[in-house]
């Protein structure tokens, strides 16, 4: 028998390769696979430090902590970094291949920066004026033009009022000031200055910095020959009076007499001046906006948000194409930011039924719209606030209810019944105690719960001091800039008695049993950044650091520390929008919104707080303006 080596039996077998085995290679791409799939949904995550223990929870169990880990939308964890990294639940990934593969990194902030919660602007871009209706570069070329009276500092930033707005400064040709910024407008905008026709908008006059301190006039908008003719409207600061050209006053030939809730300013023989008040306003035909200018304005608002840490947005006056734009963007993903959007449409018949109930809609989950907004009266500068007594400065008037109590009244209730939070406008001390008497007929005859309803006095800027002690149960949401941009001259206005009941902040948060203020800015008619409301909250002075009362604030007993404004600005104002169980700390469990500062506002001096700069501003753990 032959016998055949075993290094040369070329007649034997030959084995496939195991590559070449077809369950093998099966096995091992169903492997490749899901290790891809298990990458490419592995979530966003990252840990936050900072070597100063300078992460600000807004948590009662760590205020103050040295790391956070986010996982997705969420923050996952908060404490030292190695007891995070020993936490780190990694689905079927161990620590090591997650580090591996750079799917925890670590950043670490500079020693003096500093994070806190995602701050909200409850009234951030609102009053008649609201968010879709900012911009300060007015690039509008539609069937109107918009001229925010406007003087940008540090290139687009707003960093003041009295730097918003040329008018705010105390100029001795103000009116003058105010038609060159119309008439650069013009020049600068070739379509506006060949087409008379077009509407010219504005904002940011305010007599009471002015010396006479008087209503301006149409007439004083047609003494400048590239004005003359044209159609003009520019709203007042505060968004509750109008000042309009003499080519619009021809357009409204058969105007009332009276306007209930409004004010036609009249002069000699009973003609209208050009100033129209809270509900006159309506009666000016300023045509309607498009949605190319909806969606440019709504940009420019948004953007500047991001930039100053602006999270989430409570926008207080949502028209119905506002609500639809704000669904259509939220179904996009195109919401960068949360919105809370308050529905209005002014008629003093039930709507409740045509505004949509929208809770964490559209794609990102970051669009609700459950509650509506009411104004019980106009404003103090205007003399359109409701006292109970007339104006120390203006005998003539108490202000104006913008509806009367019994429409307010049967509003609210219509509104309560079915489901709707209700916040109303109220500045002067009787618009707010007509709606105290109006929230309290709910609450103590109908059953309502405050909590479930939570119903909010916006503004609430004036009461008297039995008023004060009614707020006990009810729901304040106020804007600190208002104090330091009205003391100039609301003591005139209210005399030394009812200014003692006005802008109340420390004794509102006191009156609250759940220790709860809501602190918003009010924007356009205060600026956008949230820490002007931060800085007037803790110090009552204006940003050169002056006050009537001197360097330590106007009524000094009414400021708040900087823990307390800090929560007013993140966790009130989350619990005023329903939501403190997602937002408004940094608590294991919620939502990943948070800013970075490049310096610790809650610790360096008072003067330097409004120098501060947002680094990172970040909405469900993603970065949404600057870096990490």
């Amino acid at each position: 028998m032959t016998v055949v080596p075993h290094w040369d039996r070329s007649d034997a077998p030959k084995s496939e390769p195991v590559m070449n085995q077809p369950h093998t290679r099966y096995l091992l791409t169903a492997v490749l696979a899901a290790f891809a799939l298990l990458l490419y949904h592995a979530p966003n995550a990252y840990i936050l430090c900072s070597p100063s223990n300078n992460i600000y929870t807004v948590d009662p169990a760590a205020p103050r902590v040295a790391c956070i880990s986010v996982r997705g939308d969420r923050v996952y964890d908060i404490g030292p970094l190695h007891e995070l990294q020993a936490h780190i639940q990694t689905y079927f990934l161990p620590l090591q291949i997650y580090k591996w593969l750079n799917l925890m990194r670590v950043v670490h902030i500079p020693p003096d920066a500093v994070v806190v919660p995602g701050l909200t602007g409850p009234f951030l871009g609102y009053v008649p004026c609201h968010m879709v209706e900012y911009d300060n570069r007015c690039p509008c070329a539609y069937h109107r033009e918009r001229v925010y009276d406007a003087a940008p500092i540090d290139g687009d930033q707003f960093d003041s009022r009295s730097a918003i707005f040329v008018t705010q400064r105390h100029t001795k040709r103000p009116i003058k000031d105010v038609v060159d910024r119309v008439k650069q407008y013009i020049q600068t905008h070739p379509d506006v200055y060949h087409n008379t026709s077009r509407w010219i908008e504005g904002m940011g006059w305010d007599q009471t910095k002015w010396p006479e301190r008087l209503f301006p006039t149409a007439s004083d908008l047609d003494q400048d020959p590239l004005l003359k003719g044209r159609l003009i409207s520019l709203s007042r600061i505060d968004g509750h009076a109008r000042w309009v050209s003499p080519a619009v006053l021809e357009l409204m030939n058969d105007l009332p007499k009276e306007v209930e809730g409004g004010q036609i300013v009249r002069g000699e023989q009973g003609k209208p001046t050009g100033i129209f008040v809270d509900n006159a306003m309506n009666l000016i035909p300023i045509p309607h906006w498009t949605e190319r200018q909806i969606s440019d304005f709504f940009d420019s608002t948004i953007k500047e948000a991001l930039s100053r840490g602006l999270t989430s947005i409570h926008d207080a006056d949502s028209k119905l194409d506002h609500l639809a734009f704000f669904k259509k963007m939220a179904e996009r993903g195109k919401l960068p930011n949360r919105i809370y959007a308050m529905g209005n449409v002014p008629s003093d018949e039930y709507w409740g039924d045509q505004i949509p109930r929208l809770i964490n809609y559209g794609k990102h989950r970051r669009l609700n719209v459950r509650g509506v907004k009411l104004y019980a009266d106009g404003a103090l500068g205007s003399w359109g606030a409701a006292l109970l007594e007339p104006y120390s400065d203006n005998p003539s008037t108490s202000g104006l209810m913008l509806s009367s109590p019994e429409t307010l009244g049967k509003l609210v209730q219509q509104f309560w019944r079915d489901g709707w939070q209700t916040n109303i406008h109220c500045i002067g001390d009787r618009a707010n105690n007509v709606i105290l008497d109006v929230f309290e007929n709910v609450l103590n005859n109908l059953g309502g719960n405050v909590t479930e309803w939570r119903p909010r006095i916006e503004h609430a800027q004036i009461f008297s001091q039995a008023d004060l002690k009614r707020m006990v149960r009810l729901g304040a949401s106020v804007q600190p800039t208002h104090a330091t941009s009205d003391m100039g001259y609301a003591e005139t206005r209210l005399g030394p008695e009812r200014i003692r009941g006005a802008y109340a902040y420390k004794t509102l948060l006191k009156a609250s049993p759940a220790n709860v203020l809501p602190l918003g800015s009010d924007f356009p008619v205060e600026g956008v950044n949230p820490l002007l409301g931060f800085y007037a909250a803790v110090s009552r002075l204006a940003v050169d650091g002056s006050s009537p009362h001197g360097d330590g604030g106007w009524f000094p007993d009414e400021r708040l520390t900087r823990a307390e404004a800090l929560k007013g600005m993140t966790l009130d104002a989350a619990y005023a929008s329903f939501a403190e169980k997602e937002l408004g700390s940094l608590s294991p469990g919620k939502k990943a919104d948070f800013v970075v500062f490049d310096r610790d506002i809650m610790t360096i001096p008072v003067n330097e707080i409004l120098e501060a700069k947002v680094k990172a501003t970040v909405v469900d753990g993603g970065v949404v303006y600057g870096t990490l």
